[in-house]
């Protein structure tokens, strides 16, 4: 393992627990430390946890998307061996792991994209994995993706070539967009009935069970609608990983309409618009046409 943020430690903590072998590396001398006190073998560099696994190696990857990802290839790629296998977990562009496939391929080295769901969650409940590669590849790998997900035979699955795990998960989060706005859109309206003083956790909870919309998201709403109902303390800034974007990208590229994975994604994008100019300049031309009022920030 390679990388063990918050993630990689609690995948490491259930490889563990499965029965594996598990050298963690991390920049993060504190996480080296963590992984070791969970019952991992902790490594001193990249070079050192290849010297500590026995051929063919496989080394996961867990570290942001892009130059991160290339440059621990970079890193590893002097000490290995035909038939070691590179796994990234992480969310890279599906077109970068389709690149960097077929440069490990040439040589002789397998490379696993392996699109992983289930966040801080997944050390209980288990991983969802959308897995790209070859046979022999992801063959070799089999044994730690069934600890890592909720069962051996469900919740993981050999979805393609390269680059194919890291495209499925990419759709799954444009999906995950539109399904968490819908949440958000809907109990915002639930919120603003003023008039019937509506419980917005019983609300929840009530969904969660026969109804058509119950899910994960829906469970994890309850949970945040327990702790507080205001969300008085949370700002309205929401971030995006990037997925949802490459996901409207490749609807245009394929001519699919997706207008609700994209106008989730142009919400998020609507948060984050501090200055608001743009509905100052419309306030502004409502004001021009028809004289409607405009209230000052002062005001």
């Amino acid at each position: 393992m390679i990388g063990v943020g918050k993630m990689g430690a609690n995948m490491t903590e259930r490889l563990l627990a499965g029965g594996h072998e598990v050298v963690a590396f991390d920049l993060r001398a504190e996480a080296v430390d963590a992984a070791s006190s969970a019952g991992a073998e902790g490594a001193s560099s990249i070079e050192d946890v290849v010297s500590r696994l026995d051929a063919p190696r496989v080394i996961w990857i867990m570290v942001p998307a892009g130059d991160p990802v290339d440059g621990t290839i970079g890193s590893l790629l002097p000490h290995l061996e035909p038939g070691d296998v590179l796994v990234d977990g992480g969310n890279s562009n599906y077109k970068d792991s389709m690149r960097r496939g077929a440069e490990l391929a040439d040589a002789g080295l397998g490379y696993v994209d392996a699109g992983t769901s289930g966040g801080v969650w997944g050390l209980a409940e288990g991983y969802s994995l959308m897995v790209g590669g070859s046979d022999e590849s992801v063959g070799l790998l089999q044994p730690a993706l069934e600890t890592l997900a909720p069962a051996p035979d469900r919740g993981w699955g050999h979805v393609g070539p390269t680059g194919s795990g890291h495209y499925v998960k990419m759709i799954h989060n444009g999906i995950e967009y539109g399904m968490m706005q819908a949440f958000a859109e809907g109990f915002s309206i639930l919120h603003h009935k003023e008039e019937f003083g509506l419980d917005l956790h019983q609300v929840a909870e009530i969904w969660r069970h026969g109804s058509v919309v119950r899910s994960w998201l829906l469970d994890l709403t309850a949970r945040a609608l327990a702790e507080d109902q205001s969300l008085d303390d949370i700002a309205p800034y929401v971030s995006d990983s990037g997925e949802g974007r490459w996901t409207v990208v490749e609807a245009i590229d394929q001519d699919v309409p997706a207008p609700v994975i994209a106008l989730s994604l142009l919400a998020r994008l609507r948060s984050r618009d501090e200055e608001s100019y743009g509905d100052r300049l419309l306030a502004a031309l409502r004001n021009q046409f028809g004289g409607h009022a405009i209230v000052r920030d002062d005001d």
